[in-house]
């Protein structure tokens, strides 16, 4: 598939407060128009895996069961701008069975936690092509494009929690270091800082009766401070015949006493409609898309990817959000749902739930093609 790439909106935030002189009309860094603004107090820079002795083994190799890896540590101020990696691994799944973490600003928390395939938009830890404006997937090469802002340091690891080596594993972490007391180091300060949190769960069916507060629904993401939520990749493995959307986006701000934002469907939230055109065909467009398709029958089994990023319309709160979507329509669906949602907001976090073992995240190889409740 081929889609046409527009540059990050959420970049030309920390573009605009790092240059030292207007932005442009267009106002987003690296857009074209904002090419000729000369920013001061910045440095790119990288870390990646290349070969430090000079030769072509280009990559960290042989990272063994339970093993950790340090990608990037990162002092003072910045931000990244660009991840990507591939990797080679004869392990079935390991795109969810090799997890990232990242860190700012000398946190005991991470900030980012997930399985790596998750993180880069896959789902049921199996490669797939698909672009998006922020993420991008050729098969093997994984590219994220959100900016990582950080004013004390940053780190970026990952956990081997399969069962087998990874043979060799890439990477790039390219970013901007700033010249401390600069204009733009003390932008940083002000800005918020990048999460990324996934989820899983097998849903049980209710009993269909109509749904006003949506404490049933599968949860997207849930946090306490003050930031932007910009965004989900959802997967749904349907495990039984029939359709599975319907369900209703419904997102609670500032702890209002019922969803501050209700949405009309599943489709409709990920900027489609109507069942997805009857699943005839994948589309990925910057800001949404229906990335995966589950199979060539219409009867709505099998594994399907879909996403929606909120980048010129990030969702804003000042205490509290949480972003959640019936399953079915008034959760009247058992399925397989998985994601991994993104934000941006002010430090600390809330911490995350656990991480479930590497044994509860693989994906269900087989199901049983029954009718639901």
């Amino acid at each position: 598939m081929k889609t046409t790439l527009v540059l990050l909106p959420l970049a030309a935030l920390a573009g605009a407060l790092q240059a030292q002189t207007p932005p442009p009309v267009s106002a987003v860094a690296g857009d074209l128009r904002s090419l000729p603004v000369l920013r001061e107090g910045v440095k790119r820079q990288r870390i990646s895996s290349y070969d430090r002795t000079g030769g072509n083994r280009d990559f960290l190799s042989d990272l063994k069961p339970g093993a950790t890896a340090t990608l990037a540590r990162i002092d003072g101020a910045g931000t990244i701008t660009h991840l990507w990696v591939t990797i080679a691994s004869a392990e079935r799944y390991h795109l969810r069975r090799i997890v990232l973490r990242a860190w700012w600003d000398g946190e005991t928390e991470p900030s980012i936690e997930a399985p790596i395939g998750d993180f880069f938009g896959l789902g049921f830890g199996e490669p797939n092509y698909w672009a998006s404006a922020p993420l991008a997937v050729s098969d093997r090469a994984l590219n994220c494009f959100f900016p990582m802002p950080f004013s004390r340091g940053a780190r970026l690891e990952i956990e081997n929690q399969g069962q087998q080596p990874i043979r060799s594993f890439y990477y790039y972490v390219d970013y901007e270091s700033a010249t401390p007391d600069s204009t733009a180091a003390r932008a940083l300060a002000t800005q918020g800082r990048f999460h990324a949190w996934w989820n899983r769960e097998l849903t049980k069916a209710s009993d269909g009766a109509p749904n006003q507060d949506g404490r049933k629904n599968y949860l997207i993401m849930e946090t306490t401070g003050r930031g932007h939520y910009v965004g989900t990749v959802m997967h749904i493995q349907g495990l039984a015949t029939g359709w599975w959307g319907e369900g209703d986006d419904m997102i609670t701000i500032d702890g209002d006493p019922k969803p501050t934002l209700i949405g009309t469907g599943l489709e409709d939230y990920f900027a489609g409609a109507w069942n997805f055109n009857q699943l005839q065909r994948e589309y990925c467009f910057p800001y949404f898309g229906y990335s995966r398709k589950g199979n060539a029958h219409p009867d709505y089994t099998g594994r399907h990817s879909m996403y929606r990023f909120h980048l010129p319309d990030p969702v804003m709160f000042e205490q509290s959000i949480r972003v959640t979507i019936e399953h079915g329509a008034m959760n009247d669906r058992g399925d397989d749902y998985s994601s991994t949602a993104y934000w941006y907001q002010t430090e600390p976090h809330q911490k995350f739930p656990a991480l479930a073992p590497a044994a509860d995240r693989l994906p269900i190889d087989r199901w049983k093609a029954e009718p639901t409740k």
